[in-house]
C-alpha cells in the first residue's frame, strides 16, 4: 500500500539537501529545485517526494510534466 504524501519544511529540506536557504530560493528560482507549495497563510513546504527524487539526481531533476507516470 501507498504511503500518504508528506510535506516537509524547510529545516528538514536543508539538512537533507545540504543547501543554503539562499541556494534553495535561487535554485527553485531557476527552474532547477523542486517549488514551495503553500501550506497555510504563512507556511510553505515541500512534497517529501520531490526533495527525495532532487537528493537522488541533483543535476538531472526536472518538474514531472502531465504525462510522467513514475507514480503509477
Amino acid at each position: 500500500m501507498r504511503q500518504p504524501e508528506r510535506i516537509i519544511r524547510m529545516k528538514t529540506v536543508q539538512a537533507r539537501t545540504g543547501l543554503s536557504r539562499s541556494t534553495i530560493y535561487r535554485k527553485m528560482t531557476e527552474g532547477t529545485f523542486p517549488p514551495q507549495l503553500k501550506i497555510s497563510a504563512n507556511g510553505a513546504g515541500w512534497h517529501e517526494s520531490e526533495i527525495n527524487r532532487w537528493v537522488a539526481n541533483p543535476a538531472g531533476w526536472r518538474p514531472r510534466g502531465e504525462f510522467d507516470f513514475d507514480d503509477f
